[in-house]
């Protein structure tokens, strides 16, 4: 996630990533960047998504103005994920960006290395903050952490799982439930193998899949494979993880598996899934709006990636950073509504209704009221020990995208497999130095 825009589908999802933006500040908190009694400031946020996404904060934001009348909050938004990016790296190098921004989970990593966001640490542990460190799953900090310091803080989550309709799966003559398998400890990678197989007999398609490192590094992590270790990129030489990307490329290959990206947008993924036309759906809670569309929702619910043993083993999750500009001249202020807005309070009133989890302890009502899907706390179980992007890659500017651009060419046939595991490695060690 993501929640859709083209470039890592935990944006595509995205109403959901929707959950990827957010807001200003307020109030003075620890440290610099105060205001005198009476004077408003202007804290300035910038973020990405349409006018829909951007109106999902509406809420947070005149409720955050009421209880802090010394801040103005002035919103900065571009529609597009790929444009958002560059033009914020314009501004910090110009010295003309906002206050406070979003950063997405590829590319949190370039922002901590260029230097040019602020260490949040002393502030969190302030007597001003609303947020605490231990208030976040640990492994979604991701590239936002570096050396044990704090540098954005995840606003907000999509934990990758498996969505499956019930009605595909038994005209495909599939009579056990990936759920009930999960919870009996028997979802194995195996398992979910040999279901896909019975789909594509069925004269479906297996599973869905949309072309980012959530889904991929979760079929890598069901072989039991690895994807970097010890600071290198073992995906294409460690055997399970070869296997792993070998399976998904013979599977795309035979329209077992189909790529999300490059389906038409007449027939593309969410219609083949209601359709009834794939037995499973790689996504997030985003995935509630598109079943919604087919009005049974009791046909579909949820799964994890199943693991080589049927044990639950960590999952992708995608995540979005609020962070702090290191130049920002109302650092207080601004700081204040960022510890709010990822805060507990904040992230109910944000998340109501929704499709995107909480990246904050103590806020799982979002995701367990309604009591839909039957199986909720999967997204809560995923988040809890999932992980965002591998620091190691989002570290390189540009890597996630160029691997995924590359792995595209091998699920579609126009580079053969181990030609194209060859030149990914390649590609990577060059990346890295």
């Amino acid at each position: 996630m993501s929640f859709p825009v083209r470039t890592s589908p935990s944006r595509r999802r995205a109403p959901v990533l929707a959950l990827a933006l957010a807001l200003t500040a307020t109030a003075a908190c620890s440290g610099g960047g105060g205001s005198a009694p009476g004077e408003k400031v202007v804290v300035r946020w910038s973020t990405w998504g349409s006018a829909e996404d951007v109106a999902l904060y509406k809420g947070f934001s005149d409720d955050f103005m009421k209880r802090h009348p010394n801040i103005v909050l002035k919103m900065e938004s571009v529609p597009k994920y790929e444009d958002y990016h560059p033009k914020l790296l314009t501004q910090l190098t110009s010295k003309t960006a906002p206050d406070v921004f979003f950063v997405g989970d590829d590319n949190i990593g370039k922002f901590v290395s260029a230097g040019v966001l602020a260490p949040l640490d002393a502030r969190l542990s302030g007597p001003g903050s609303g947020s605490r460190p231990e208030d976040f799953f640990e492994g979604v900090y991701g590239g936002a952490k570096k050396d044990g310091t704090i540098y954005g803080l995840p606003n907000d989550t999509n934990p990758e799982v498996l969505w499956y309709g019930k009605k595909a799966l038994r005209e495909a003559g599939i009579t056990e439930d990936p759920a009930a398998l999960h919870e009996a400890g028997k979802w194995t990678m195996d398992a979910y193998l040999a279901m896909n197989a019975k789909l594509k007999a069925a004269g479906k398609a297996g599973s869905i899949f949309w072309n980012w490192y959530g889904s991929t590094y979760s079929v890598i992590g069901g072989f039991g494979g690895k994807v970097w270790e010890g600071g290198k990129f073992v995906a294409t030489t460690d055997p399970a993880s070869r296997k792993a990307l070998k399976t998904l490329a013979e599977g795309y290959a035979d329209e077992t598996f189909l790529p999300a990206d490059v389906l038409p947008e007449s027939n593309g993924a969410s219609t083949r899934f209601l359709r009834g036309t794939a037995g499973f759906y790689a996504g997030g809670r985003w995935v509630i709006d598109v079943v919604k569309k087919g009005g049974d929702l009791a046909n579909y619910d949820i799964v994890p990636f199943p693991s080589p043993d049927g044990r639950p083993m960590p999952g992708a999750v995608a995540a979005s950073y609020l962070a702090l500009n290191k130049d920002s001249e109302h650092a207080g202020e601004a700081f204040t509504f960022l510890s709010e807005f990822v805060g507990k309070e904040g992230q109910l009133l944000r998340l109501k209704g929704g499709g995107a989890v909480p990246s904050v302890k103590g806020a799982e009502q979002v995701v367990l009221e309604g009591g839909y899907p039957a199986h909720a706390q999967t997204f809560l179980d995923v988040r809890d020990t999932g992980f965002a992007n591998y620091p190691d890659e989002v570290a390189v500017p540009g890597l996630t995208k160029e691997i995924n651009d590359h792995l595209l060419k091998v699920w579609t046939g126009k580079v053969p497999f181990e030609r194209g595991m060859t030149e990914l490695q390649s590609l990577v060690d060059g990346r890295i130095g």
